[in-house]
């Protein structure tokens, strides 16, 4: 186990790139296939995964030979019927060959670059199990961002394998439901500095195309 003292290197860390749902808020298509400032959304992902870890695959349930024109592993998931982000979390730890893994979801393209290193540091910090990004996020129109779990951005050790293939096999579906078995650190992205809409996901077309070109 990292003790406080150690850091975790950027080699040590696989990043997953959660792109398995179904795409059902943007009329079923997939969603990291979509064009995004001229490439697909889930590249604009990969590339910035790979600038931070050591090694980046892909949690994907269809159009699988798309994916793997990204020139990275594509893994579908192990549980059945589009079970959610926990669905890729698993498939992830299963065929994680590092300490940790990092997810991230597709439709998110403007994460920060330096991810990967805060949730690191802050995970060695508190020895902590899981490490969780909470960035500012607005409760309703005009109203002032307050910080917000966004448990799709996760650093996992990759012990954690067999706590979450009990869980899922007991039914479990939630994130915050088995993140909440764990020690788990938030670190929060609200530094001067920090892009606001860093963690914004796209959850329609039009949502997509206003994040172009930020």
């Amino acid at each position: 186990m990292t003790s406080t003292q150690d850091s975790i290197s950027p080699s040590e860390i696989t990043g997953l790139l959660l792109a398995g749902g179904r795409g059902s808020r943007m009329g079923g298509i997939d969603k990291g296939l979509q064009n995004f400032n001229g490439s697909p959304l889930a590249m604009h992902a990969v590339l910035r995964l790979g600038m931070q870890v050591g090694e980046v695959m892909i949690n994907a349930n269809r159009n699988l030979a798309a994916y793997e024109s990204f020139g990275v592993p594509v893994w579908p998931d192990s549980l059945a019927d589009y079970a959610g982000p926990l669905a890729g979390f698993l498939t992830g730890l299963e065929r994680c060959e590092t300490p940790y893994l990092l997810t991230v979801p597709c439709d998110t393209p403007l994460f920060p670059l330096d991810l990967a290193s805060r949730l690191a540091e802050a995970m060695a910090a508190d020895d902590a199990e899981i490490a969780m990004v909470s960035a500012p996020e607005a409760a309703e129109p005009g109203a002032a961002p307050v910080l917000r779990p966004q448990p799709v951005f996760c650093l996992l050790r990759t012990a954690l394998l067999e706590s979450l293939v009990n869980f899922t096999q007991s039914g479990g579906r939630k994130i915050d439901a088995w993140t909440a078995q764990h020690r788990t650190v938030l670190v929060p992205f609200d530094r001067p500095g920090d892009a606001p809409d860093a963690f914004f996901n796209a959850n329609t077309l039009a949502e997509l195309h206003a994040l172009e070109n930020r």
